[in-house]
């Protein structure tokens, strides 16, 4: 994922956008994901709050927004890993 700034008001509207295409339902998939890779109680519970908040990004705080595009994108990427390898 590239850098963004959180303090720019173009990159912040970048990322909420970017948020705000993930669905409840891909939420879903990510928090399974996390949960089987025990990737820590804090992420879990940002991911649940992010499906809560999916398609209303507004409502998060743009260093929020950036933990939880970071274990999307993380999970994403472990995800690809492990399909190349089998």
């Amino acid at each position: 994922m590239p850098e963004y700034d959180i303090n720019d008001p173009t990159d912040v509207d970048i990322i909420r956008a970017k948020f705000n295409m993930l669905t409840a339902d891909e939420f879903e998939e990510y928090i399974e994901l996390a949960e089987e890779r025990k990737m820590g109680y804090k992420n879990i519970n940002i991911l649940k709050t992010g499906q809560r908040k999916a398609g209303i990004g507004k409502y998060l705080s743009p260093k929020v927004i950036m933990w939880i595009l970071n274990l999307t994108d993380k999970l994403d990427y472990e995800d690809d890993d492990e399909f190349e390898e089998e």
